[in-house]
C-alpha cells in the first residue's frame, strides 16, 4: 500500500473544508479537523481521519447536534460538568480541557466532566493540552461502543474506555501515556482492516475463546481487556467516573455510534488538570521528574537507553509536522470522497514535494 505525505495545515484545512460542506460551524469544523489531525500525527491513526467519513454519516443520518449549546451544569472552584448538547466531541472536550486548564491554573487544580458528548478522537491530546502549559492532565471516556464482558461474564456491556496521562517534566521534557483498556481499540481494528490486514491473536475471541484474526469478522467476538481480570476492573473505573458520575451513558445505555447513527450517545469523558507545584517548588519537582525519567530511560542491556511511553508519539510529531502526515491510499480515496459528496473540487494527491507517495512503513 502506498501512502501520501501531507503537510498538517493542508489536512486540516481540507477536513475543516469537508465538514463546513456538510453544514458544520466554521470554528467548530476548524477544532474538529485539528483534532482528527492531531491524533494522525501523533501515530494514534485509529482516531484521525479515518473517523471523518462515520462523523459525516451520523451528521446526515441526523445524530449529531451541529449548532450545539455547550455549556457549564454545574461548575465550582475546582469542577464543571460540561453539556455538549449532542455536539461534535472534539470541540466538546477542546472546551472542557480548556476549562480545566484554567480553573487547575488558578486553584491548582480541577475535575471537568462532560455529558451529552460523543467520540473525542485519540485521548491522549487532551493531557497533552494541559502538558502544553506546564501542568499535569489525566483523561478518562467512556466508549462509544461496547464489545467486551465484564470479567467472568458473557454479556459485552463494556467498551475500549481508555485512559491518557500527561505530565511535563520542564519545557522540554514529559511523560504521556495513552491507552485503552482492552488489547486493541476499535479505531485500530479498523484501520487493520481498511489496510487489508489480519489482527493478531488475543485481540478478538470468539464464545468458545478462540482468536479471530479477520477484522471484518470482530463484531462477532469479543475484545480481550489488557492485564486480565485487572484491566477489565480498570475498565468498570473509568466508566464509572467518566459516564455514571456525569449523569452520561455506561454499560447497557451505551449507543454503539457506528450503528445507531441517528442516535444521540450521550458519551461522556472526564479531565483532570493540576499544576505541579502543589507539593513543592515548580522548579524542584521539575528537576525531579527529568532525573527520575532519565534514570528509567538509563536501564537497557549493558547500560543502554529505552524509549519510555511517548516518546515514539513525540519523534512522530516532529516528523510529521517537518515532512507531512503520511496518508494511507485508501484514506485519501475516501476523504476526496466525502470532499465531492460536500460539493468541494479541491482533492488531496497534488501536493508538490510533500505529496510524494511511498511504501507504507512501521505500524500504525
Amino acid at each position: 500500500m502506498t501512502e501520501t505525505r501531507i503537510q498538517i495545515g493542508r489536512l486540516e484545512g481540507f477536513a475543516a473544508a469537508i465538514l463546513g460542506g456538510f453544514g458544520v460551524q466554521d470554528d467548530h469544523a476548524a477544532i474538529t479537523a485539528r483534532r482528527l489531525v492531531e491524533a494522525d500525527a501523533r501515530g494514534r491513526t485509529g482516531h484521525g481521519l479515518i473517523r471523518l467519513s462515520p462523523y459525516v454519516d451520523r451528521i446526515e443520518a441526523g445524530g449529531l447536534n451541529l449548532s450545539p449549546n455547550i455549556r457549564a451544569l454545574h461548575e465550582t472552584p475546582v469542577s464543571a460538568l460540561i453539556d455538549g448538547d449532542n455536539g461534535l466531541g472534539q470541540v466538546v472536550m477542546t472546551r472542557a480541557t480548556e476549562l480545566a486548564i484554567a480553573k487547575a491554573e488558578t486553584s491548582g487544580l480541577a475535575w471537568v466532566g462532560t455529558v451529552h458528548s460523543n467520540h473525542a478522537g485519540a485521548a491522549g491530546i487532551y493531557p497533552a493540552m494541559a502538558a502544553d502549559r506546564g501542568l499535569i492532565g489525566m483523561y478518562l471516556a467512556v466508549a462509544n461502543a461496547n464489545g467486551m464482558p465484564p470479567w467472568g461474564g458473557t454479556e459485552r456491556v463494556l467498551g475500549t474506555n481508555p485512559i491518557a496521562f500527561a505530565i511535563p517534566a520542564g519545557a522540554t521534557d514529559r511523560f504521556e501515556l495513552d491507552i485503552a483498556t482492552t488489547v486493541a481499540s476499535h479505531g485500530t481494528i479498523k484501520v487493520v482492516a481498511q489496510a487489508g490486514e489480519q489482527m493478531p491473536e488475543g485481540w478478538v475471541i470468539d464464545a468458545a475463546g478462540n482468536s479471530i484474526t479477520d477484522p471484518k469478522r470482530a463484531h462477532e467476538g469479543s475484545l480481550m481487556p489488557i492485564g486480565g481480570y485487572k484491566g477489565a476492573g480498570l475498565n468498570i473505573a473509568i466508566g464509572l467516573l467518566a459516564g455514571v458520575l456525569n449523569g452520561s451513558a455506561f454499560g447497557k445505555s451505551v449507543i454503539d455510534h457506528r450503528v445507531q447513527m441517528d442516535i444521540p450517545t450521550n458519551t461522556g469523558q472526564a479531565i483532570l488538570v493540576m499544576r505541579l507545584d502543589l507539593f513543592m517548588a515548580r522548579d524542584e519537582i521539575e528537576a525531579a521528574m527529568r532525573a527520575k525519567l532519565d534514570e528509567l530511560r538509563n536501564t537497557g542491556a549493558d547500560g543502554g537507553r529505552i524509549q519510555l511511553p511517548g516518546e515514539r508519539a513525540a519523534a512522530r510529531i516532529a516528523d510529521n509536522t517537518a515532512n507531512g502526515v503520511p496518508l494511507p491510499e485508501p484514506l485519501r480515496l475516501q476523504l476526496n470522497e466525502l470532499a465531492g459528496r460536500a460539493g468541494m473540487t479541491d482533492t488531496l494527491g497534488q501536493e508538490g514535494p510533500s505529496g510524494a507517495t511511498r511504501p507504507a512503513v512501521g505500524q500504525r
